[in-house]
């Protein structure tokens, strides 16, 4: 059975480094089998996060097929794969749209972990866009069950890792180093 997700928009008063009060709306996306579910699920995770009042303004049904939390990343982008099937019938090539959500650092390291993601894919695929994403915070469902325990750990300590050094700036510095010592 495949997840469902839910883009829940959480309202809420946030105090600044100046003392500063502002009211924020932010998209969150949780796992669950039906609206009333998923409303339940995002008061009861952003109750940890949220000390003051906090207010659900809207819950819909997103469209991505799969999740990937990617170690010291803090984004999420937004990937569209282009699938591409040859109908042998009509003789035509057809195209089907699924998008997944990719955490990375920027759109170059998107584009990278996507590539990542369908490595093992069979069949021909192309990536038309990758956008970032204004989803704040990913909370799946697991059972309890000591299987997905294993899997909830994981998932968490990938999410919640802190991105390092940008390695590939490190990268062009010591190549570009290297370049003009030759």
């Amino acid at each position: 059975m495949s997840a469902t997700w839910y883009e829940c928009k959480v309202k809420y008063r946030k105090t600044d480094e100046t003392g500063g009060q502002k009211v924020l709306t932010e998209p969150y996306l949780v796992d669950a089998v039906s609206y009333t579910e998923a409303e339940s699920r995002i008061n009861e995770e952003m109750a940890a996060y949220i000390s003051e009042e906090f207010k659900i303004t809207n819950i819909k049904v997103a469209n991505y097929a799969e999740i990937h939390p990617f170690e010291n990343a803090d984004r999420w982008f937004k990937s569209k794969i282009s699938l591409l099937a040859y109908d042998e019938e009509s003789g035509k090539e057809r195209k089907s749209n699924m998008y997944m959500l990719i955490q990375a650092n920027d759109v170059r390291e998107a584009y990278d972990n996507t590539l990542a993601v369908m490595q093992n894919t069979m069949g021909e695929y192309s990536i038309p866009a990758i956008a970032e994403s204004p989803i704040m915070d990913v909370f799946p469902y697991f059972s309890g069950d000591e299987d997905e325990l294993e899997q909830l750990e994981r998932f968490n300590a990938l999410k919640a890792s802190k991105p390092e050094a940008d390695k590939w700036a490190e990268n062009q510095e010591a190549a570009t180093a290297d370049a003009v010592e030759a």
